[in-house]
C-alpha cells in the first residue's frame, strides 16, 4: 500500500508534467528531440539504478538484516555506495564525451539542427542521471528496512522542479514561439531536470543516514557479501542493458518514422507505465525484500513462502492491470485527451496516441507479472535466468519491431506513422513470451506459481464487457452531440469524443460505468478480489449510515 501511494503520487505528478510539457511543446520538433535526449543518459540510470540494485544489492542486504547482522549490513551499504559513486562518475564523464555517438545511434533520424540540439541537451542531462543512480541506492536501503513511502515519493520532487521550470520558462516564450523559443525552453528544462535529480537524492539522505548505524563509503571488495553483490550485479546489469537496448531500438525506429511518432511513443510510455508501476512495481518492490528474507530459511520452507507470495502478488496484479489494459484499448482516445490535450497538443494527437496505446495494451499484463517473476529469481540469487530470457525477448522483439513498424505498413498501404502503433504491439507480444518462459522456469524450482488457471479469462471477460458498455456510452454521447468537426479526417472516420464536452468529463462519463460493470461481472464470475472490494465498500457504507 505504501509503495502504491508513493508511486501513485509520483505518477500523478508525472502526468501533470507531461500535460504542461504537451501544452508548451506538443509534438513539435523540439519535443521529440528533448524526449529522445532524455532517454539517452537514462541508460545510466537503467544500468545502475533501481532495477539493478533490486536484483543485486537488496537480496544480500535484506538477508543480512534478516540475520540481525547489522555491522556487516552497514559495511555492504558503504562499499556498494563507494563503488556505485565511482562507477557512476566515470560513466557520466564518458557519456558526456561520447554524446554525439550516442545521438547518432539512438536517434539516427535526427539531422542538422535537430542533432545539434540533442547533443547539447544530452550533455546537460548526463550529470542529473548520476544523482538518480545514487537515489536508487537510497531506495535499496529504505526498502530493505521496510521504509517504502519516502523512496517512492521522492520522484515527486523531481517532477515538481520540472513542472515549475516549464511554467516559468514556457510562460516567457508562450505556445506560439518559433524554433529558437522552443530550443530555449528545452535547454532550460534540461537544467531543471538536473536540479530535480539532485533534490530527489537529497531528500532521502537524512532518513537513510539514520537507518545506517556506521556508514562509511569505501571502495573495497574485502567483504564476502560485497563480492556476492558484485557477482549478482554483472548478470543484472547485462539484463538491464539488454532491455535498454530494446528501448533504444524502439526509439531509433520511431525516429525513422517521424518526429510525431517519436514524441507520441514516449507520451504513450508515460501513460501505459502507470498501471505497470502502480501495480507491478508496487507489488514487486514490496515483495522482493520479504522474499529475500524468506530465502534465509530452509529450502522447503523458503519455497513454500515464495509460492505464497508470488501467487498472492500475481493475483493482485492481474485483477487491476487487466481492466487497465482493456480501458486503454477501448478508451485510449479519452485517456490521452484528458491527460494531455491542451495548448499545442490537439484532438488529432490524442487519437494518434490512442493507436499506440492499443498496441501497448496487448502486453500490459505480461509486463507487470513478469516483474514479479524476475524479482523472485533475484531473491533466489539467480539473476542469470532473467538475463537469458531478456535476451530472447529483445532479440525476437527487435526483428518483430522492424518487420511490423517499418516493413509492414507500406506493404499494407497504411500511413507510415501507424508504424509507431506496431512498435508498441511488438513489445506487447514479446512480453508474453518472456513472462511465459520465466513462469515455466520458476515452476520447475519452487512449484506451481502465478495466477490460477481460469482467472485471466474471467478477468478479461469482465473487462471486455465493461469496455463494450463504456464504448456504447461514448458512441451515445457522440450521437447526441455530433462528431467533432475535422478530427480523424486524416485517416478517415471521426474521433469519438463529444465536442463541447471536455475530455476529462468524457473520460469520467465512460470510465465510471466501465469500472462498475467490471467489478460486478468479475464478482459474478467468482473472482475473490472483486467480492472483497464489494464487502469493503459495503462495510464503509454501513458505517456511514
Amino acid at each position: 500500500m505504501l509503495v502504491g501511494i508513493g508511486i501513485l503520487a509520483s505518477r500523478l505528478m508525472g502526468l501533470v508534467r507531461e500535460r504542461v510539457f504537451a501544452h508548451y511543446l506538443g509534438n513539435a520538433e523540439a519535443a521529440a528531440v528533448f524526449k529522445a535526449a532524455l532517454r539517452i543518459p537514462n541508460f545510466l540510470q537503467n544500468l545502475f539504478g533501481e532495477g539493478v540494485l533490486s536484483g543485486s544489492f537488496i537480496p544480500v542486504y535484506a538477508q543480512l538484516l534478516g540475520k540481525k547482522d547489522a555491522d556487516e549490513a552497514d559495511r555492504v551499504a558503504g562499499a556498494v555506495f563507494g563503488l556505485l559513486a565511482m562507477a557512476t562518475a566515470v560513466m557520466v564523464a564518458l557519456g558526456m564525451l561520447a554524446t554525439p555517438l550516442f545521438v547518432d545511434l539512438i536517434a539516427p533520424g535526427f539531422e542538422g539542427g535537430e542533432r545539434d540540439l540533442a547533443v547539447r541537451l544530452v550533455r546537460i542531462l548526463f550529470p542529473g542521471t548520476g544523482f538518480l543512480v545514487l537515489s536508487a541506492w537510497c531506495l535499496g536501503i529504505l526498502n530493505s528496512h521496510r521504509r517504502f513511502l519516502l523512496s517512492y515519493l521522492a520522484p515527486v520532487v523531481w517532477n515538481v522542479v520540472i513542472i515549475a521550470t516549464l511554467l516559468v520558462v514556457g510562460s516567457l516564450h508562450g505556445t506560439a514561439g518559433g524554433r529558437a523559443a522552443e530550443e530555449a525552453v528545452t535547454e532550460w528544462l534540461a537544467y531543471g531536470v538536473v536540479l530535480g535529480s539532485f533534490l530527489q537524492f537529497a531528500v532521502q539522505v537524512p532518513t537513510v543516514m539514520r537507518l545506517l548505524g556506521h556508514f562509511r563509503p569505501v571502495v573495497s571488495l574485502a567483504s564476502a557479501s560485497v563480492r556476492q553483490v558484485l557477482k549478482n550485479f554483472g548478470p543484472v546489469v547485462l539484463g538491464r542493458g539488454v532491455v535498454q537496448f530494446s528501448a533504444w531500438v524502439d526509439t531509433a525506429f520511431a525516429s525513422l518514422i517521424s518526429n510525431r511518432a517519436l514524441s507520441s511513443l514516449l507520451y504513450a510510455q508515460t501513460i501505459y507505465l502507470i498501471p505497470v508501476s502502480l501495480f507491478g512495481m508496487a507489488v514487486s518492490a514490496a515483495e522482493l525484500p520479504e522474499m529475500a528474507r524468506a530465502t534465509a530459511e530452509g529450502e522447503a520452507q523458503a519455497h513454500t513462502k515464495l509460492r505464497s507470495r508470488i501467487d498472492a502478488g500475481s493475483r493482485r496484479i492481474a485483477f487491476w492491470v487487466v481492466p487497465s489494459a482493456v480501458a486503454l484499448f477501448f478508451l485510449g482516445d479519452l485517456v490521452s485527451g484528458a491527460l494531455l490535450q491542451t495548448g499545442r497538443f490537439g484532438a488529432s494527437d490524442s487519437r494518434y496516441l490512442w493507436y499506440l496505446l492499443m498496441g501497448a495494451a496487448v502486453g500490459l499484463v505480461a509486463s507487470t507479472v513478469g516483474r514479479l517473476y524476475a524479482s523472485a529469481f533475484y531473491a533466489l540469487k539467480d539473476p542469470k535466468t532473467p538475463l537469458r530470457y531478456a535476451i530472447v525477448r529483445v532479440s525476437l522483439g527487435s526483428v518483430k519491431a522492424w518487420f511490423l513498424a517499418l516493413w509492414l505498413p507500406e506493404r499494407l498501404g497504411l500511413p507510415r506513422e501507424l508504424g509507431a502503433a506496431f512498435l508498441t504491439l511488438s513489445s506487447g507480444i514479446v512480453a508474453w513470451v518472456e513472462t511465459t518462459l520465466l513462469r515455466r522456469k520458476l515452476r520447475s524450482i519452487v512449484g506451481p506459481v502465478g495466477p490460477p488457471s481460469g482467472l485471466l479469462p474471467r478477468l478479461y471477460v469482465a473487462a471486455v464487457v465493461g469496455g463494450l458498455v463504456a464504448l456504447t456510452v461514448k458512441q451515445g454521447l457522440t450521437g447526441l452531440l455530433g462528431p467533432m468537426p475535422g478530427v480523424g479526417a486524416e485517416w478517415g472516420g471521426t474521433l469519438l469524443v463529444p465536442p463541447r464536452l471536455h475530455p476529462v468529463l468524457g473520460l469520467l462519463a465512460t470510465a465510471v460505468p466501465f469500472g462498475l460493470v467490471y467489478f460486478a461481472v468479475s464478482a459474478a464470475l467468482g473472482v475473490p478480489e472483486a467480492g472483497a472490494v464489494f464487502r469493503k465498500v459495503g462495510r464503509k457504507l454501513r458505517l456511514v449510515r
